[in-house]
This record gives C-alpha cells, structure tokens and sequence, in this order.
C-alpha cells in the first residue's frame, strides 16, 4: 500500500508563510496525482490543491487561489504546498491525497495522510 508523510505544519501568525510537503512510498501508482484537503475543527473536510503526475494543471479551492502554491517533485516522490498570507481561518490539519493520474480529475482518492496541524493566530 501506499504511505504518505506530511510534514511543515506549525504556528504562524496572520499575513506569513508556511510550507508544506508530503512524500509518498510503498506501492504508488505508475503515475499519480497529489493535492492536500483540511479540516478545521467543526467543519467539514475542504478541498485545497490538486497537480497532475507530470506537475500539470495545478488546481486550487477558492478560498486559497492566489495565496497558496502546490507543486512536486517526481524525482523525490514529494509534493508541496507553499502557503502564503495566511488567515487565521486557515487553522486547520493540513492532509495529503493521492490518486491515479489515469482517472484525472479525480473525485476520490486512494490514500491519505495522516495530516499536520496549522495553527494561524496572532
């Protein structure tokens, strides 16, 4: 099966940077799409980032296009999220997802991560 790892999650305060990333091993797909979900407490899981096997077409959720930047490395078997102007409603567990690329654009996906908190507050 497939592991992936997150890591990069911690406290920063309103209108700073983080970044994120997520290394995947075990039995990955021949090629595989990557992206991150999050969940704050009380609501639901929230789509966030999306980028094809070959670093096409990175795709984003509303609430963060323009703010956060997702991109990977095949070569390191790692994607990343580069998070700026944060707000503090983007407090949340930060999630890994991977897919096969084949089934582009993906509805569900095969694995998950754990997830790594982000905390957002002055």
């Amino acid at each position: 099966q497939v592991q992936l790892v997150e890591s990069g999650g911690g406290w920063v305060q309103p209108g700073n940077s983080l970044t994120l990333s997520c290394t995947a091993s075990g039995r990955t797909p021949s090629s595989y799409a990557m992206g991150w979900y999050r969940q704050a407490p009380g609501k639901e899981r929230e789509f966030v980032a999306t980028i094809r096997a070959n670093g096409d077409a990175p795709h984003y959720g509303v609430s963060v296009q323009g703010r956060f930047f997702v991109s990977r490395d095949n070569a390191k078997n790692t994607v990343t999220l580069q998070m700026n102007s944060l707000r503090a409603d983007d407090t949340a567990v930060y999630k890994c997802v991977l897919g096969d690329d084949a089934k582009w654009p993906l509805v569900e996906y095969d694995s998950w991560g754990q997830g790594t908190l982000v905390t957002v507050s002055s």
